[in-house]
């Protein structure tokens, strides 16, 4: 994928007046397709206790992150705190080397949530016999790569690797690569292999595993994470010259129903669910949205805000539900919006990155509206990272989930910040994001 690829199809799909959208789901809906059998897993999110990483500059390079995951350029003054940041941690900067299953056919298995929530990290098991590696399912994308035995040791900062040469079911495709570039200039890339791949006690024979032979700094510096389990549509993967399905269209006609869910959480464990929806994890009813599925993202709508208790503001705009982003980046106006209800804020783009406040300052709630959902994301939600101290308590100045999207991305990003605060239903079937609330 050349850089800026993906936007410029998501672009290209947001001029058209004729979007492909599907009818609505009711719950009736999916659960009576959940009634025909088939497979289901729960993935259960549990406490890192790995992390050692640096806790300052973690709402810079999270921006910076989904700058380049998209294909935007970073802005000078951001880069220039990267550059800082992975100085700090001894890395060059963007342009330098750098589970068993149960007989109802459910099984669990382990994820790991980062300081901070950065991301949610769930172990999958590659090859035969198996290996486990720590990857971060991302609905933002449909590549699964990883670390492997052919990642120049240079770009290697603590990750788990695939060992290829250790896996008797590994077999190389033939003039198949895959790439990844950024708009800051950095890359990831590599060959394709099929292997076995096992999540929660489901294998699926022959997935295409894309093996990096170069890591993009970002990632380097990102020592938990062994890599990504792509779950958007697989319009978007990025092999050449044939594309690779993702784990979720491999396993699809094997679940029970054709989806997952996502039961994110703020600071506690949670869960991702396949092939079935868990009803004790929600509460009231579930709001069906059509989403643009021809875009290759889990693209959909809002048609407005509200912050705290002021009234609803139209401000239509489509967006995407991206797991694989640790904030929620809309419009610049909403955003400004949202700050302007908080007592200190300011947009410190050069010395942070986006909008800082006093630690002290009480947030506001912010609700996105979706069709008939509010979705609510609780003030005390929004509170990223501490800016000048390694803790919230050691820290005067601390960084907002809720931050801009730049320019050069043309849909609106509902990261973890959104996610966590809601239970979401990614259905595959029939091309619909479902929302409802759940307790907090």
């Amino acid at each position: 994928m050349k850089s800026g690829q993906v936007v410029a199809v998501a672009a290209s799909i947001l001029c058209h007046e004729t979007l492909v959208l599907a009818a609505p789901l009711t719950l009736e809906d999916v659960l009576e397709i959940s009634t025909l059998g088939g497979m289901t897993f729960k993935i259960s999110q549990v406490p890192n206790s790995r992390y050692t990483g640096m806790k300052k500059g973690r709402g810079t390079m999270a921006i910076a992150r989904a700058y380049a995951k998209f294909g935007a350029a970073v802005p000078d003054d951001l880069q220039s705190l990267i550059d800082q940041i992975l100085a700090e941690l001894g890395l060059v900067g963007n342009n330098g080397n750098n589970g068993d299953t149960d007989d109802d056919s459910q099984g669990e298995v382990a994820a790991v949530p980062e300081a901070f929530d950065t991301e949610y990290l769930c172990p999958v098991q590659i090859g035969t016999p198996p290996q486990t590696l720590n990857l971060d399912f991302d609905t933002g994308s449909s590549d699964l790569w990883v670390f492997s035995s052919e990642t120049p040791q240079a770009q290697v900062a603590g990750q788990t690797v695939y060992q290829i040469d250790q896996s008797s079911t590994a077999q190389l495709i033939d003039g198949a690569a895959w790439s990844i570039s950024y708009g800051d200039g950095s890359s990831s890339a590599g060959a394709v292999y099929l292997d076995t791949v096992t999540v929660g006690g489901v294998t699926v024979d022959s997935q295409a595993v894309e093996s990096a032979r170069n890591v993009s700094a970002s990632f380097t510096s990102n020592p938990n994470s062994d890599g990504l389990l792509g779950l958007a549509f697989s319009t978007l993967n990025t092999v050449t010259p044939n594309q690779q399905k993702t784990f979720f269209d491999s396993a699809l006609t094997d679940l029970a129903s054709p989806l997952f869910t996502a039961n994110l959480k703020k600071s506690e464990a949670g869960n991702y669910n396949f092939g079935f929806i868990d009803k004790t994890e929600f509460t009231g009813d579930i709001s069906f949205v059509a989403v643009n599925v021809s875009s290759g993202f889990w693209l959909f709508e809002s048609e407005g805000f509200a912050v705290g208790t002021s009234g609803t503001v139209s401000a239509a705009h489509q967006a995407i539900a991206d797991t694989g982003t640790t904030l929620m980046l809309l419009p610049q106006e909403i955003v400004d919006a949202y700050y302007a209800q908080v007592e200190g804020a300011q947009n410190a783009v050069a010395t942070a990155g986006g909008y800082v406040y006093p630690c002290t300052a009480t947030l506001p709630d912010y609700t996105a509206m979706i069709g008939d959902y509010q979705a609510v994301i609780p003030g005390d939600f929004v509170n990223f990272s501490p800016v000048d101290g390694d803790t919230f308590e050691e820290a005067t100045t601390c960084f907002g989930g809720i931050q801009a999207i730049t320019a050069g991305i043309p849909f609106a990003i509902y990261g973890d910040i959104f996610l966590k605060a809601q239970f979401v239903v990614f259905h595959g079937g029939n091309g619909q994001l479902g929302f409802a609330n759940k307790p907090l």
